[in-house]
């Protein structure tokens, strides 16, 4: 394998996640700040239905027809220059709504055909393929530190977050990425030649394999716990904007520090915790980060505040992670990729499709005709989705019982 070969994927997914981490935690402070508070909810929704989508694109039509890099290309083109015009249209929130729509239907089916690219041209996917992923953290944690303290010196008497800056950069890094991408390694399409079906590419017929009590259980616990944790991703960086943090977005970008350093911890817990252990530890997370961020908006307690990013690496980490883990180890080699698109379509897909809905409806009720939540209003806000996750992890912990061999992680 050409040693240039790690490097170059590598740059690849710092690049991926550069482009979402720099318009996705700062969408909901630019429609704010452009009289669209009561929308803000809609691009969390756009998104997963692009999550939904995503499978059929991929399974029917990339995985079997043209090269990998080359879809990665266009894709990214395209969603570039559909991003260059999101901005302009904030006199017309449909409009908006509907380009962020487009926009994300370019993105959501990158993140498989990225994963496909560096999973089809490294030896050792064990190894290399967790050095290569570690990038897209670094790219979403460095998007966060360049929106707050570089952008800045081209905004005055504002922050970035509320400016088209962040979306004019995640186009053209989008662009970039459109470029580079026809200069990686080719990747002829993975499928070529292989009949499929709707039930195919929704992971149904993996699902049917795999059904257990115990399965079954794991995932309507996904999907519900799903829904309470869209929350965090709507309106954490308006809260804490809200608030009185001077850089949101490089405040947000703890939390992926934190999924770094958890991340390299998971077989360590997994040996010595199980499955259910760390699943429950990564819900009660959660309900400790909405707790702690309810607790803090009327005390002004910023440590809290900070605290509750930080728990991200938990949360996310012990939850998702996980859960990816505990599916390959039920899967076999010939329903591994259906098992894990169907956890992702019930999470990503319909689980935060529902929970940003929710969210949106929960928040307007308190917004009311205000331009912000009171600290108190935040208070009320948090309690629900904890409530709600308190109820779920109760379920999962009462009815859950399978065990995975610890050993073979």
């Amino acid at each position: 394998m050409n040693k240039s070969l790690i490097p170059r994927l590598s740059a690849m997914m710092f690049l991926q996640f550069f482009i979402w981490g720099t318009w996705y935690v700062t969408i909901g402070n630019y429609m704010t700040a452009n009289n669209m508070a009561d929308l803000t909810h809609w691009p969390y929704t756009v998104n997963p239905i692009a999550a939904i989508i995503a499978p059929f694109f991929i399974g029917m039509i990339a995985d079997r027809y043209f090269a990998t890099e080359k879809v990665l290309g266009i894709l990214h083109l395209l969603g570039g220059v559909i991003m260059f015009f999101v901005p302009q249209t904030t006199d017309n929130p449909t409009l908006f709504i509907v380009l962020l729509l487009a926009y994300n239907m370019c993105y959501m089916p990158t993140l498989s055909l990225s994963n496909t690219l560096a999973f089809h041209n490294i030896q050792d996917q064990e190894k290399q393929f967790p050095v290569i992923r570690v990038f897209g953290t670094i790219g979403w944690i460095v998007s966060g530190l360049f929106i707050s303290y570089v952008l800045v010196s081209f905004v005055t008497d504002t922050l970035p977050d509320a400016t088209p800056l962040p979306m004019y950069t995640t186009a053209i890094a989008s662009i970039l990425l459109g470029a580079y991408s026809f200069t990686l390694p080719h990747t002829p399409p993975p499928a070529a030649g292989e009949k499929t079906s709707a039930r195919n590419i929704l992971g149904i017929d993996a699902f049917n394999q795999l059904k257990s009590k115990s399965f079954i259980i794991f995932i309507i616990s996904s999907f519900l716990i799903s829904i309470p944790l869209a929350a965090y991703y709507n309106f954490a960086p308006i809260f804490i904007t809200n608030v009185g943090f001077e850089k949101p977005a490089a405040t947000m970008s703890l939390g992926q520090f934190s999924e770094m350093f958890f991340m390299i911890l998971i077989p360590f817990f997994f040996a010595r915790l199980g499955v259910k252990k760390m699943l429950i530890f990564g819900m009660g997370s959660w309900i400790l980060r909405y707790l702690f961020f309810a607790f803090a908006a009327p005390a002004g307690a910023f440590w809290m505040i900070v605290v509750g990013v930080l728990l991200h690496g938990l949360c996310y980490d012990f939850f998702f992670v996980t859960g990816q883990i505990y599916v390959d180890k039920k899967s076999n080699a010939a329903i591994r990729g259906q098992a894990q698109g169907f956890l992702v379509l019930v999470t990503y897909g319909a689980g935060m499709l529902i929970g940003a809905q929710i969210a949106g409806i929960l928040y307007n009720s308190f917004l009311g005709t205000a331009d912000a939540l009171t600290p108190e209003q935040w208070k009320n806000f948090w309690i629900i989705p904890a409530v709600f996750a308190v109820a779920i992890m109760a379920f999962f912990g009462l009815t859950f019982t399978d065990k995975v061999k610890n050993k073979e992680v």
